[in-house]
């Protein structure tokens, strides 16, 4: 069974020479500075296509940038060399260009190529191009972050993705800081601080305390992470200095950190008993410079 999308058939093989490409990206280029779209029937495409393989990186862009213009008739050839073509520069052009598109459509073709290719390049301008679609990617992108078959590398991408989505899906957002799975309630909770920060989403700000006394240590590690990248001192300190003396070492030391990020100096004493009790190498260093920085900004503070 063919997996191109409904209604349309495998691209042929093309290629061209580097005179061919060159005088079409010459005549694709001119369109394009008259505001003229390039001609989108299948032959055209295909050669665009072919193009996205020349050495030259100039001529690359022409063609994506001609393939972006013409829209979702090109996804299906795209999608086709994304999955199919024995040239890697092919592959990874192929996917940038589809993130200019930012077509739904093609988001089973780069699940695939998430999954399947073995070009990291590739593997991460595919991630692009699904998040580029906003909500419709989410939950390709959980089903990546729920698989015990997914690599470190597709996690790393699958998180990345779900945050960059952001505040364009908030209720799948709310949803996934609900899962079942470790990996996508700490995803989801590391994508709410644009929904917070853009809508001030409130029951996102409750998801995030929630995630706070998590049972997974990776959870409350993220959410205390979060708290310091909010510029919200006020609400996240008392939230923040009871995790100084939580059981996982991660989370003592994002905490500090954030801490310190929000110049927290309600904290000190907080930090300062803390630290008096903490035997972890890697994490007492961490609470002696929050507390000689938020020092320094009180001192700051006081000249001021």
């Amino acid at each position: 069974m063919s997996s191109e999308p409904s209604g349309t058939a495998p691209p042929s093989a093309t290629s061209l020479t580097e005179a061919e490409a060159s005088l079409l990206a010459a005549e694709l280029k001119q369109q394009l500075r008259s505001g003229v779209r390039p001609e989108g029937d299948q032959v055209m495409i295909e050669k665009m296509v072919a193009g996205l393989g020349d050495p030259r990186g100039l001529m690359r862009l022409t063609f994506a940038e001609s393939l972006g213009v013409i829209g979702t008739a090109a996804v299906p050839a795209l999608c086709h060399a994304l999955g199919t073509h024995d040239n890697v520069t092919v592959r990874r052009a192929a996917a940038k260009t589809l993130t200019l598109i930012a077509s739904p459509d093609a988001l089973p073709h780069l699940l695939k190529a998430l999954l399947n290719d073995g070009d990291p390049v590739v593997q991460g301008s595919v991630v692009g191009a699904m998040a580029a679609t906003g909500e419709p990617a989410v939950e390709a992108l959980i089903g990546v972050l729920s698989s015990s078959e997914s690599s470190a590398m597709h996690l790393g991408l699958a998180s990345w993705g779900l945050s960059f989505v952001g505040a364009q899906a908030p209720a799948a957002l709310r949803r996934a800081a609900r899962s079942s799975h470790n990996e996508v309630r700490t995803a989801a909770i590391a994508a709410l601080g644009e929904q917070i920060q853009s809508l001030d989403d409130q029951e996102a700000r409750g998801l995030v305390i929630e995630a706070l006394g998590d049972s997974a240590p990776l959870v409350r590690a993220e959410a205390a992470t979060l708290l310091g990248k909010l510029h919200d001192p006020i609400w996240a300190s008392p939230l923040l200095q009871p995790l100084l003396c939580d059981s996982s070492a991660q989370v003592r030391k994002n905490t500090a950190l954030s801490l310190m990020k929000l110049k927290a100096v309600d904290a000190i004493a907080a930090l300062e008993s803390a630290e008096s009790l903490e035997t972890n190498p890697e994490v007492k260093p961490v609470l002696q410079l929050s507390i000689r920085q938020l020092h320094k900004h009180q001192e700051d503070d006081l000249e001021g």
